[in-house]
Parts: C-alpha cells; structure tokens; sequence
C-alpha cells in the first residue's frame, strides 16, 4: 500500500527513544524527510547514517520544557525544507513514584514537558499547516491515559490531558485540513521497558528469563486478549497510517494500540 508519504516532511520529538528511533526509521523507508529531535544530543548520533530511497533526515538537539527552544526547535525545522506536515509529539519524561511519592515539583516537571512542551510546538508549526491546507498531529499518549496504574500515576495524568487536548484542538481546527490524533500504546517490548521489568523481576523472584518475565507481566500486570506484548514496528506502522492522506476522515481519536489491556468500549 501507498502511504503517500513521499515528499511529506515530519517532525519527530524524543526520536532517540526506542519508539522515537522506530517512527524515524518508519518515515524514512517511505520516502518521507523526516527531522529527528531529541533533548539528548548523542541520542541522535545513529541517525547521521539512515538513509533510504527518497528519505532523508534532519536533527534537532533542544529543550522542549523551554519557550525559547521550543521556538528554535520549531523554526530550525521549517528552515530545513520549508515546511513540516506531521508533528509527532513523542517526547516525555516520567517518574516510577507511587502517587503519594511524587513531589509536587516533579508533576510540575512532568506537565511542562510532556503537555506544555507539545503544546509549544503545535502553536508554533500549526501557522504553516494551515497556510498549507494540509497537516497531521500525533499526540503520543499511553493506555495509562485511560487507565492508570498504581505508579506512575502523574505521567498518567499527563497523558489523559494530551488525549484530552488533542480533541480540542482538532475542534479549533476544524476546516483546515489538518487531523490532530492520539495514539496511546500499551506495554510495548522497547529496551527500556526490557530493563524496567528485568529491576522488577529480581524483586519479584520472576528470574531473568525474558520469556517468564513476559508472562509474569501478561499475567500479573497487564493482561490483554492476544497474550503478547507490542512491538515498537507496530506502533510505528500506526502512526505512519493515521498521518498520511488516506487517514483523512480519522479525527479528534484516541486510538489505542495495547492489545486490548484497556478495559474500555470506547
């Protein structure tokens, strides 16, 4: 299938994280330019080499919790190629505190970066997709958004607000050509989640087995109806889906990929 992505430019906040390096790697195969930013400058040295047919990319090193470099971020991006068509709202911080646990200045934090510094850049890059008829948001949550766990539960609520977020600014811009969507994963297999549950494992007595570890959690923490966990090439494949042309008439949707561990209709 054609995604009609050739041509098109994104822009992909936290893209040194596992799934941030995937959707890259994603745009990049379909021809797509992409600018990868990432707050962490040796977190973007593996994409100096990524290059496929018709793909190329861009990088962004900057603070996403700062006004200042959130308008530099986003005005270095359109200097690239003139234009950026899809942001990706990727970027985030996070702490493992239980709710009690967690200081008020740290759910600060977490809102400035998480909401705030999405915030920033859609007002900044919205202006030209406008100008342009044309322009795809992807507001990257979590199923915590919906349904919170025990701990974590401040990331949780920032991602509720993004999911929140997201439908009201597909109503303000409405007529414009531009779709504003959230995609919130479940427990996806990345490196970092491998080594959360590897800590949590030992303390647990699940062993160091992957495999077992993998059904402790499909089991005790998450289950879901097709007994895996996800993968960041899926979430990918999402994302690329919902911000090409032929997603047009998805809108306003939190769409959740998680196997079904979020007990919800809707």
């Amino acid at each position: 299938m054609d995604l009609q992505l050739n041509g098109k430019c994104a822009l992909i906040t936290g893209a040194g994280g596992d799934i941030g390096r995937g959707i890259t790697s994603a745009f990049v195969r379909e021809g797509a330019t992409v600018i990868a930013h990432d707050r962490n400058k040796t977190q973007l040295e593996p994409f100096a080499d990524l290059r496929w047919e018709g793909g190329q990319v861009f990088t962004i090193e900057g603070d996403l919790s700062s006004d200042d470099d959130a308008q530099r971020i986003a005005q270095q991006a359109l200097g690239f190629v003139g234009h950026v068509d899809i942001l990706v709202n990727n970027a985030a911080t996070y702490t493992h505190g239980s709710w009690l646990d967690d200081h008020p200045a740290e759910m600060l934090n977490l809102y400035n970066v998480n909401v705030v510094g999405a915030a920033r850049l859609i007002q900044q890059l919205v202006p030209s997709m406008r100008d342009r008829h044309w322009g795809r948001i992807i507001q990257m949550a979590s199923g915590d958004a919906t349904e919170p766990l025990a701990f974590m539960s401040a990331y949780a609520a920032t991602k509720a607000a993004l999911v929140n977020m997201s439908v009201g600014l597909a109503k303000s811009l409405a007529n414009t050509g531009i779709t504003v969507n959230t995609v919130s994963p479940g427990i996806i297999a990345t490196d970092g989640v491998k080594k959360f549950y590897l800590g949590l494992a030992e303390r647990f007595g699940w062993g160091s087995d992957w495999r077992v570890i993998q059904d402790h959690i499909l089991k005790e923490v998450l289950p879901n109806p097709t007994g895996t966990l996800g993968t960041v090439e899926q979430v990918a494949d999402l994302i690329l889906f919902i911000s090409s042309p032929l997603a047009g008439y998805i809108n306003a949707a939190n769409l959740r990929i998680d196997g079904g561990s979020t007990r919800s209709i809707n």
